[in-house]
């Protein structure tokens, strides 16, 4: 016998029994521990082998082929959750005409309709218990009206997941909301109805003295109401974050050509790409996307694929070279056979990718609830002893009832509920004012624990643009004429390199002369006439055909550089070579200082990338960075990470094009350049507004910040609590007293998130 990766018993003497993967979409879960609930109780039914996400409510199930997801549907609303298979992926535009992904989710739209309903009845029952000047003759029963909607109703979310958890035997901070916001409401019914407390001019006395009361004149509704509505705007704007993780997959699958021509019986045929089917032959004209992949029939082009592979030099394609859907044409007119289509293709099987890394993410238990797991069972057992102990005292049975009620009162956490969002919403705006955008609270904790950083090279570490960086001209030859020439004519071409070379030219000598003769020499590179000189630019084996050849010095410079993993182009005029140019991927100038500062915060950089081993090399020994892994597909990058990760390294992935997205989804830390891709920023954690790596090490310092501060200020909120506890179990807690409490351990917290507003990096 074995163990699997679940710690359950595996025969390896049975004969292997064929699987299947079952996806399950999952509704109601509050927490993390909601999720290790649901994964228990699947794992416990023959031959399944679940995971469960928080993060992305959803689970991945194998079980036996043939086996019925009705029977997993049922384990998990047993467990009482929902449960359903998935729907298929609608598109933005069958998104946007259903009123956008928010109005799709009938869970996170109640939570916005409950979020909003006690906003407006919270506020004023907090302004009248606070400020006496409102406290007029009825005010009391005024915020029993308003308050008792929020309790019941806008809280019901709490009480229903309080009830679930008690039935399995747990608790969570649903636990303690749940029971002392009805503590308190139950309890101001009684003062209100049985005791003074609805006499009318009732007010709450500023009374700094302790004396043991019998609770009959305490009311505890804004309290109560105040705790739900905190803890209902963090909940939702949480909800509504998590919603964004399908993004990433909508984005992917809209990268795709929509529509694309058809040959049928040699008429081209506009239709949409979903009905393509394999060996069909379409056409591509330059700057268009290739609809899906297959094999080019005729013509040659380079394509890029940047967006795929990392590769920063486009690919120079001819007849029976393999093409990849949703890259770009760059060059000529293609006609190319499908060979893939739907769901086998490239771009979907990364969107699988993408999907199947997040689902599979570690999930990061909610510092709250870890507290209120301890926290919860401690303050009810303290409640019935309190209330045991002053029966066995004596006590009249109110008196006994006041002191255990006071006990729970005074454990609802208000400061409790402003601790994470408050610290959050200053964290992430002072982010945002250094373009850093963090996701929510689950990021924090993954950055605490990184050691390693992998970055992508395009994009990220370099500019991701071809550009000119370096003229070598023949003894004899002026350089700004070599690099005029060749502007000129390389202006008139749409390649990349080609635009490359003139922005350079534009930028060393002004405006271009306008070629004349100019044409394309397939798989080479360009000819034409510039002021009156016949000039050639491409490929050494282009001037060879003119018999011009480089002399020993410019080859020799020619080799060195592409040894260095550049692109160089020759140019020749009047029968001669002239010299070559020097086209690159430039790194960007910060990045060599960005690495140095990561390397000061304790973590390992690793270069990942698509491109070649000589450029990756090349690029990484300027920048400072030891460990390279380069020519790697998007399938290979998320195993990369995953190895890193198998080795015990909590691993952050820094990238922006959609070749990075399963990688950034898949790391425990994913930071995704605003210059990229849509579908890298979705599927990152934070994302980085300038496209300047510093921003990840100011990202990595201000989320270790943030997080800081809500485990500071999670600590007092129960610190405030846990000092007040033996007070409200002598029977000496007054509302005043209980009002100073909350009030003071809720400024205390807001005051603490304040500071975060004065970080600064050093990055500046």
């Amino acid at each position: 016998m074995s163990r699997n990766r679940k710690g359950r018993a595996v025969s390896t003497q049975a004969p292997p029994v064929a699987e299947a993967g079952i996806e399950l979409e999952i509704g109601g879960m509050t927490c993390a521990s909601c999720a290790n609930r649901i994964e228990k109780k699947l794992n416990k039914l023959d031959g399944v082998q679940a995971t469960v996400n928080y993060a992305t409510e959803k689970a991945k199930v194998t079980a036996p082929e043939a086996y019925d997801p009705q029977l997993l549907i049922a384990e998990v609303e047993k467990a009482g959750y929902a449960a359903a298979l998935p729907q298929p992926r609608r598109t933005e535009a069958e998104e946007t005409s259903a009123g956008g992904p928010e109005d799709a989710d009938p869970e996170l739209t109640s939570l916005r309709q409950r979020l909003i309903g006690s906003i407006v009845l919270t506020v004023p029952v907090i302004a009248m218990a606070m400020i006496p000047a409102l406290q007029f003759t009825y005010w009391q029963w005024l915020s029993l009206t308003l308050a008792a909607p929020v309790i019941v109703w806008a809280a019901w979310p709490f009480h229903k997941a309080a009830w679930t958890n008690l039935r399995h035997g747990t608790a969570t901070m649903d636990t303690l909301i749940s029971m002392g916001t009805t503590a308190a409401f139950l309890w101001s019914l009684y003062a209100l109805f049985f005791g003074t407390a609805g006499t009318p001019g009732m007010v709450h006395p500023f009374e700094f003295t302790l004396a043991p009361s019998d609770g009959a004149a305490n009311i505890y509704l804004e309290a109560a109401a105040g705790v739900t509505m905190f803890i209902l705007a963090g909940r939702y704007f949480e909800k509504r974050s998590k919603r964004q993780a399908g993004a990433a997959l909508r984005a992917l699958l809209e990268l795709g050509a929509k529509e694309v021509s058809v040959l049928r019986d040699g008429v081209e045929v506009k239709i949409p790409t979903a009905d393509l089917q394999v060996d069909d032959e379409f056409v591509v004209r330059p700057g268009e996307k290739i609809a899906t992949d297959g094999v080019v029939v005729s013509g040659t082009s380079a394509v890029d694929a940047s967006m795929l592979t990392g590769e920063s030099v486009p690919v120079e394609i001819s007849e029976g070279d393999a093409v990849t859907g949703a890259t770009v044409n760059a060059g000529g007119r293609l006609l190319v056979r499908a060979t893939r289509v739907g769901s086998d293709t490239q771009l979907a099987q990364m969107a699988q990718l993408v999907e199947d890394a997040q689902t599979g993410k570690a999930e990061v238990q909610r510092l709250a609830d870890r507290i209120s797991g301890v926290f919860v069972p401690i303050v009810i057992v303290i409640a019935v002893a309190t209330l045991g102990a002053w029966l066995g005292a004596g006590f009249p049975t109110v008196a006994a009832f006041t002191a255990a009620v006071a006990v729970l009162v005074i454990a609802c956490p208000c400061a409790l509920g402003l601790a994470t969002p408050t610290a959050l919403l200053v964290g992430t705006g002072r982010g945002a004012q250094m373009g850093v955008l963090i996701k929510g609270p689950e990021v924090l904790e993954s950055t605490r624990k990184v050691d390693t950083v992998v970055l992508d090279k395009t994009g990220t570490v370099t500019s991701g643009k071809m550009t000119l960086t370096d003229v070598i001209a023949e003894p004899g030859v002026d350089r700004a004429e070599l690099l005029r020439f060749a502007g000129a004519l390389e202006n008139a071409s749409e390649h990349p390199i080609a635009q490359a070379i003139a922005a350079g030219a534009v930028e060393e000598g002004g405006a271009l002369p306008t070629p004349e003769d100019f044409a394309n020499v397939e798989g080479k590179g360009v000819q034409g006439v510039v002021e009156g000189t016949s000039v050639v630019v491409g490929r050494e084996t282009l001037l060879a055909d003119w018999s011009q050849r480089l002399s020993p010095e410019v080859a020799e410079a020619k080799g060195a550089a592409e040894r260095e993993g550049k692109t160089v182009v020759a140019v020749g005029w009047d029968g001669r070579a002239r010299g070559v140019l020097v086209v690159a991927d430039a790194i960007k100038p910060t990045s060599a200082r960005a690495i140095a500062e990561l390397k000061q915060l304790g973590l390992t950089p690793v270069l990942l990338t698509g491109d070649n081993e000589a450029v990756a090399r090349e690029i990484a020994g300027e920048v400072g960075i030891e460990q390279v892994i380069a020519e790697v597909l998007p399938k290979d990058k998320v195993d990369v990470v995953s190895g890193l990760q198998a080795e015990g390294k909590v691993v952050a992935m820094v990238g922006d094009g959609v070749n990075d997205a399963p990688a950034l989804a898949q790391a425990d830390l994913g930071l995704a350049m605003g210059t990229g891709t849509d579908v890298a920023i979705e599927a990152a954690d934070i994302t980085l507004v300038r496209g300047d790596l510093r921003a990840a090490v100011a990202a990595i310092r201000l989320s270790r910040r943030t997080l800081r501060t809500i485990k500071t200020n999670l600590f007092w909120a129960f610190a405030y609590n846990v000092a007040a506890i033996p007070v409200a179990a002598l029977g000496m807690l007054n509302p005043m007293l209980a009002g100073a409490a909350m009030a003071f351990s809720s400024v205390f917290v807001v005051g603490n998130s304040l500071r975060l507003r004065g970080f600064t990096s050093v990055t500046k």
